[in-house]
């Protein structure tokens, strides 16, 4: 399941109006285990209750064999909390007695909201239960993804309660951010490269740079990356990236283990709910046109051959960074000839919507790529962007938009 449509959906379904954020996991977990694709037989809401130490039944549903709503789980007793608290989802054989005999044996387990301190140890604020037919790494991971839909969407309706609207604080913030990126046009031996940003708001969580690596200058990393939230917490994350990629390129690091470092830093620094999608390349000198790739759960680039006049998809090589801390990224590579294109973007380029509703059509984007096969870098950006601000206008959903392009010339 892409695991960036799996965040936009549980995040459309959770920001919809609801009377407490108690309310909106009940209508999410409802949905979850209505949903036939996941095989849900039961799934349960336990809500930490510091002052007794132990987390209480909030709300179950399914089909399993109901619990005494006054049954509380204590810490002391199931160790399986702190796994939660270091791994957000967990999947585990069932060991209390009193839950076996309500059918309950294997189950997954997801921590959602705020991380609390007690006893000098670290838990969520609520765990998502469920029990599934098919509980293996994939579904682990969809939930952690959920997870940080709906921990976003918990923080989001408290900041809202009391937000104020700083205008001279996202001023400062639009500069930096600009700041940081980079020139729109590069060259890079016989590459063309070309990249601009156009951000929903005043800041964005879009961002792309061009990463010298190594005195020789013999390789050129590309970096684009999307920030799944919005605003301001969007930026941050966005320029701590950026930045974090620009001081990795000064040691030369291999791309595996750049990826992996990545990922851990995302997942320690930065909030439960945030992650990012990156896509990270770099070409060489390499006179038949290597180009080595990583795609941790970006939109797939569009690689134009010249050849074979035909488009083909970088597929996704490793999850996004952040939910899953020891996540592994494989490496793919292409080889460009000359007169070939790879087109990288944002999901704000095909998920952006008409007044219909409708996205923008990715073959809408494949058609304009092979009609301007022989134009710069740079006119193929800016006429991919006037297209998508044309078919958008008047739109009910907007992203921020990113492009880069790569041409190899003769």
């Amino acid at each position: 399941m892409d695991q960036k449509k799996l965040h936009k959906t549980i995040e459309s379904i959770a920001s919809q109006k609801f009377d407490s954020e108690e309310e909106m996991l009940k209508y999410v977990l409802e949905q979850i285990v209505n949903d036939k694709s996941f095989e849900i037989t039961g799934g349960r809401i336990w809500k930490l209750e510091p002052e007794t130490y132990s987390y209480k039944l909030l709300y179950q549903t399914g089909k399993m064999e109901k619990i005494d709503p006054r049954f509380r789980i204590r810490l002391k007793n199931y160790p399986e909390f702190e796994r939660i608290a270091n791994e957000r989802t967990i999947l585990a054989d069932e060991t209390l007695t009193e839950l076996k005999k309500k059918g309950i044996f294997r189950y997954s387990a997801t921590g959602v909201g705020s991380r609390i301190k007690l006893n000098g140890k670290i838990y969520y604020e609520y765990i998502l239960a469920l029990n599934s037919n098919s509980l293996d790494e994939e579904f682990r991971l969809n939930m952690s993804i959920i997870a940080t839909a709906l921990t976003s969407q918990i923080r989001q309706r408290r900041i809202l309660a009391s937000a104020t609207n700083l205008k001279a604080d996202l001023d400062k913030a639009r500069q930096l951010q600009k700041s940081i990126l980079p020139e729109h046009e590069y060259k890079f031996h016989n590459y063309d490269i070309f990249g601009l940003t156009d951000p929903a708001e005043i800041v964005g969580g879009d961002f792309f740079d061009y990463l010298e690596i190594g005195d020789d200058q013999d390789r050129l990393g590309i970096a684009v990356g999307d920030a799944a939230s919005k605003g301001v917490s969007a930026a941050a994350e966005a320029m701590y990236i950026s930045g974090a990629l620009r001081m990795a390129s000064n040691f030369e690091i291999k791309i595996t283990p750049l990826m992996k470092r990545m990922n851990q830093l995302v997942n320690k620094i930065f909030e439960d709910d945030k992650f990012s999608s990156l896509f990270y390349g770099e070409l060489s000198t390499d006179k038949n046109g290597l180009f080595l790739y990583t795609n941790a759960g970006h939109n797939p680039p569009l690689f134009y051959s010249s050849r074979k006049n035909k488009v083909e998809y970088l597929l996704v090589t490793g999850p996004v960074l952040g939910p899953v801390p020891h996540a592994k990224y494989q490496i793919e590579s292409i080889n460009f000839f000359p007169g070939d294109i790879l087109l990288m973007f944002s999901d704000g380029i095909v998920e952006s919507t008409n007044s219909k509703g409708e996205p923008y059509p990715e073959v809408r984007l494949i058609n304009l790529l092979k009609n301007n096969k022989s134009k710069t870098p740079k006119e193929i950006a800016l006429r991919i962007l006037d297209d998508v601000i044309r078919f958008t206008k008047n739109g009910t959903y907007s992203d921020d938009k990113t492009l880069v392009v790569i041409k190899r010339n003769e």
